[in-house]
């Protein structure tokens, strides 16, 4: 007998013939998440089950297995070998000072001889036994002890199921390219991404030295916090002073925004292509700023046709976004007060519906092959 966690997955069940392939690289995620500890990850019938852990590890592998993209839920239990005497036995001196209770039995070892709902009464009996003040409740009982009988010759007792992110195993979907600004949406994009299956590499654009170190460290912090989420990340910063410089002074004030998002896009194009990346992620939610418009978003879009550009946030409002950068611990550090490069040069008036023919004309004024060939070789990347 002995403590185990057991984790429960959801999608995959969804995959046909292709599912040994996804619980495979779920099975690895859930390695890496708990290697520190030194316990065993293994693959049962339906499940898996981490085992032979420190009892004071308990809350930290918990913490991180619930971070796990592609697992639903997880219970601690008890494991022994299938055996009608042994279960009977560990019941029969199970103590609870709740006052309603249910037994819920799920076979799925057919050869177990006792169908699930009978042998439901009969534990239920014998728990009522050694605890005779409780009470059955079938429909929303104060405890209800869970039997798994497994496949593999184990039966586990629970009581409870922690939620887990749910999801898609991350490296299942391929590589996207998040642009990770300081604020509060791109890393909620990135998030959201990540849980479809997306491994993520991060580009960050700065403008020393009108944007601090801080602001710098303060998006290194924002990447570290997502690797909780979907592993290791690699961050690549993008000087972007000088062409924000050029626009400044060649391009018309209101066109500022527009022309230098689709710089970006550019960037973001080749930083795909030299990174292995097969779609751009940014944090943009419709209407929320006037580079959010459907037409800004138009012109934006047709700086790189190469890949397609995913936009989790966009039907979101900000109360919704920064719920969720709440849940995953990104919103205390999107909120420090160290300004990005979106805020330099800011227009007063930024063109709201950009007319395209008007944005390249604009951008014609500029050796945008020049500044991008420059800002190219100079990136910095950064191993989180």
């Amino acid at each position: 007998m002995k403590k185990v966690i057991l984790l429960r997955f959801g999608e995959i069940y969804l995959k046909g013939k292709n599912k040994s392939y996804f619980e495979r690289v779920l099975l690895n995620n859930i390695k890496n998440k708990v290697k520190e500890y030194g316990c065993d990850v293994v693959k049962i019938s339906g499940r898996y089950l981490v085992a032979n852990f420190d009892d004071m590890d308990l809350n930290s592998i918990i913490n991180n297995l619930t971070k796990i993209f592609g697992l639903t839920s997880l219970s601690i239990a008890t494991e022994f070998d299938t055996s009608k005497e042994l279960l009977e036995k560990f019941l029969a001196n199970y103590k609870t000072d709740a006052k309603t209770f249910r037994v819920t039995v799920k076979r799925a070892d057919k050869t177990f001889s006792i169908a699930s709902n009978e042998y439901e009464k009969i534990l239920g009996g014998i728990v009522l036994d050694a605890n005779p003040n409780l009470k059955v409740c079938l429909k929303n009982p104060e405890l209800e002890l869970v039997v798994e009988i497994r496949e593999n010759k184990k039966t586990y007792i629970l009581t409870k199921s922690i939620p887990c992110c749910g999801g898609m195993p991350v490296g299942t979907s391929g590589k996207g390219l998040i642009l990770l600004s300081g604020g509060i949406d791109s890393p909620v994009a990135g998030y959201m991404m990540s849980k479809r299956g997306l491994e993520l590499v991060g580009l960050h654009f700065h403008s020393f030295p009108y944007t601090s170190a801080q602001a710098k460290e303060k998006v290194c912090k924002l990447a570290k916090i997502l690797t909780d989420y979907t592993g290791h990340f690699k961050l690549i910063c993008c000087p972007f002073t000088e062409i924000q410089e050029e626009i400044h002074k060649h391009c018309a004030p209101e066109f500022m925004i527009t022309i230098m998002r689709r710089i970006m896009m550019r960037i973001a194009k080749i930083c795909c292509d030299k990174f292995g990346a097969k779609a751009i992620i940014t944090g943009e939610s419709l209407a929320q700023v006037a580079s959010q418009t459907i037409e800004s978003i138009n012109v934006t879009n047709d700086a790189q046709t190469t890949y397609p550009v995913f936009r989790p946030c966009i039907g979101m409002d900000k109360m919704e976004i920064i719920e969720i950068s709440k849940k995953i611990g990104t919103y205390d550090t999107s909120i420090l007060p160290y300004e990005d490069c979106c805020t330099v040069f800011l227009p007063k008036n930024p063109v709201i519906k950009p007319h395209l023919d008007k944005a390249k004309r604009e951008e014609n004024k500029l050796d945008i092959e020049k500044l991008i060939n420059k800002a190219i070789e100079n990136l910095e990347i950064i191993e989180i």
